[in-house]
């Protein structure tokens, strides 16, 4: 009987972190969306992948990464191409000699 003891205090330890963490508050309302869903998803687990990911704070950091990551790339191809015609106006340019330290 005490291993049955300690095992609901377990179980009940892992649930008061679940909640203090707001694990249950999310997981509620993601099934309570798919509950209301009028049209039910083909796949529940990829609602639920879709719908937990995009609950996080960082979906708006990600996407500001995203384009900082657009932005930069064009960046780049943009100084290749004006490297690329520097070197065919005015040959390679000089490399710098390397000291030793």
């Amino acid at each position: 009987m005490a291993h049955y003891k300690a095992a609901d205090s377990k179980r009940e330890q892992f649930r008061r972190y679940l909640e203090k963490a707001g694990v249950l508050d999310t997981l509620t309302k993601v099934l309570v969306a798919l509950y209301e869903e009028p049209e039910k998803p083909n796949s529940a687990l990829d609602f639920l992948k879709q719908h937990l990911c995009a609950a996080g704070p960082e979906t708006a950091d990600v996407e500001t990464l995203r384009l900082e990551l657009a932005e930069l790339k064009q960046k780049y191809e943009a100084l290749q191409e004006e490297f690329k015609d520097y070197k065919a106006k005015h040959g390679d340019p000089p490399q710098e000699e390397k000291r030793p330290e």
